[in-house]
């Protein structure tokens, strides 16, 4: 809510025409750097972007504009500011370089603040500015607990809420409106958003319910919690999703979305019945207004296969499939790649189930299921929208397949994902679904596979040689000899699992002559693949392997995301 001075400086901008905005904000920051809130108004009305509102506000006070979303923040710039602190005076320690302490604060202009931070902290602070609403939701984020969400849990199971073992009919649903109950589920999830889950299990056992996240590719138990507390949990997330939190006997799938900083956190939901009660799984997807997304240079794809598939996106038609399981990466990859192409000239449209980054330049739809609104209705509707490129989320059935592999025959380049282990099987796949060889054939151009491994950690990484048997086990015996291979000691920045972050590794099709005869003749998958490598295809362990010997990652991680073949 704005105050009544906040609100006049903003009826002054509306006065003033566009293209003196800037010099307006700049002149009311000079004289009024004191109320961010005015500032936040201003991108809230969409007078001037977040970054040039921000920038020219923090520069009136002398100092840097930070997000805190797009910035480091290690623990130990945490650990100098107490909570209590940090939300008091909407302030967040950044990181600590050169024995000072950088610390985004809505007001960094105030001299006495920032002194008596740093009397706090005990060193010298460095303030930059960053908004309010980013602040605070970064504080509730960076300073979420284990140990805080137990006892948060703790103490609701203890209040009077839960006196009687089963709540139900009217009292649960004023109950998944109570505050303590609200706050708790809001913690859970910024607990997943600080520690990089892509998913959140909230599942009841036996004598317990328990929390898990995934996290790098690996479920890892985060907290326990009482079973009268569970009915409550799940309800509390149905709402968030306008679900029937009555209906405990049959799945339900929704959505549901969260404002974090001046980003939006979007979330797929399933919930499902088992033996003790039901088990919900939260899908935390990409959030809506990054400022930067991976570009295919920045994602460490291999050069023998980066190359030619940055060749194989410029072409004019064609279908270009990724496949791999769900949480792949496959529409990281379809991004970066759509971004590489994105120009002023060129006509781009997506079709997904949910749009996870908004991509400027581009006209993105979203599927429907409420209003029967399919990926096939909106391709059928995008071929009359002058389209030069067409990204397809995910070909699911006959109609979409077939209607994207005749917008490749008629001059347009389309992209999509399809669920197969190998690249070589998602040809197959297209003619299993019902689209004839002969259609097939002439409108695939290319096919990647790709898969995530978890990444070492760089803080606690160190070499080691693997045994004569583990090298004969993945490497021909032609010129082998003794290499270092690396794995992560575990420590706090990993949580002492040895691996921070995930690393992408792939395989490559190209579509040659002799690999479309081979599909109109119904070939059998073996076939392909053998034809395919003599251009270069190679299974997804032999660049997996190349990942290891890079030290990006172990041989237990591709031994998990692989099946066995000679890296040949």
């Amino acid at each position: 809510m704005l105050n009544p001075k906040s609100s006049f400086f903003l009826g002054r901008v509306r006065q003033i025409p566009n293209f003196d905005y800037l010099a307006e904000v700049t002149n009311l920051a000079t004289r009024h750097g004191d109320n961010p809130l005015f500032v936040q108004a201003v991108i809230d009305e969409k007078f001037l972007t977040k970054d040039d509102a921000c920038r020219h506000w923090a520069d009136s006070m002398n100092v840097a504009y930070v997000d805190p979303f797009a910035s480091v923040i290690t623990d130990e710039a945490i650990e100098k500011i107490p909570m209590e602190v940090a939300r008091k005076v909407k302030a967040i320690g950044l990181y600590v370089l050169n024995g000072v302490l950088t610390v985004a604060m809505a007001s960094p202009a105030d001299a006495d603040l920032v002194r008596r931070l740093g009397q706090i902290a005990q060193m010298p602070l460095s303030p930059v500015f960053a908004l309010p609403r980013e602040i605070e939701d970064a504080v509730a984020i960076h300073y979420c607990t284990e140990k805080g969400l137990e006892e948060s849990l703790n103490e609701l199971e203890r209040s009077s809420l839960f006196d009687k073992p089963e709540i139900a009919g009217e009292k649960l649903a004023q109950l998944v409106e109570n505050n303590a109950l609200v706050q708790i589920l809001d913690e859970i999830i910024y607990f997943a958003l600080r520690e990089r889950a892509s998913d959140l299990h909230v599942e009841a056992q036996e004598t317990h319910c328990r929390v898990r996240f995934r996290i790098d590719g690996n479920l890892r138990e985060i907290l326990t919690y009482s079973r009268k507390l569970h009915r409550a949990l799940i309800s509390r997330i149905k709402i968030l999703c306008n679900l029937n939190i009555s209906e405990t006997r049959f799945p339900q799938d929704g959505r549901f979305s969260m404002p974090v900083g001046s980003q939006t956190a979007n979330f797929r939901v399933s919930t499902i019945p088992s033996a003790y009660g039901e088990k919900a799984v939260i899908r935390i997807l990409a959030m809506t207004g990054k400022k930067t997304m991976l570009t295919l240079d920045k994602m460490m794809i291999s050069q023998t296969i980066l190359q030619p598939f940055k060749r194989l996106i410029q072409n004019p038609n064609g279908i270009i499939f990724v496949t791999g399981p769900t949480g792949s990466g496959k529409t990281t990859t379809l991004y970066a790649a759509i971004h590489e192409i994105n120009t002023p000239g060129v006509n781009i449209s997506t079709i997904e189930d949910p749009v996870e980054i908004q991509l400027a330049g581009v006209n993105q739809s979203q599927v429907n299921s409420n209003i029967d609104l399919k990926f096939s209705t909106i391709l059928r509707a995008l071929m009359r929208q002058d389209p030069d490129v067409i990204l397809v989320g995910e070909i699911r059935d006959l109609e979409t397949a077939k209607i994207a592999t005749e917008a490749a025959l008629t001059g347009h380049i389309v992209f999509a994902t399809l669920h197969t282990n190998t690249a070589p099987q998602a040809i197959m796949r297209l003619i299993e679904i019902g689209v004839e060889p002969y259609m097939v054939a002439p409108s695939i151009i290319g096919v990647l596979a790709q898969r995530l491994a978890a990444r070492i950690c760089e803080s606690c990484k160190e070499a080691y040689f693997p045994s004569r048997e583990t090298l004969q086990k993945y490497f021909k015996d032609e010129g082998l000899t003794d290499v270092p291979f690396f794995r992560g000691r575990g420590c706090q920045a990993c949580r002492h699992t040895g691996y921070k972050g995930r690393v992408a590794f792939h395989e490559l099709v190209l579509i040659t002559e002799e690999v479309r005869t081979l599909i109109s003749e119904r070939r059998s998958v073996q076939e392909i693949t053998r034809a395919a490598a003599k251009v270069g295809y190679k299974p997804l362990r032999y660049d997996g392997l190349k990942k290891v010997l890079l030290g990006l990652t172990t041989i237990e991680e591709i031994d998990q995301n692989t099946s066995f073949e000679w890296a040949t």
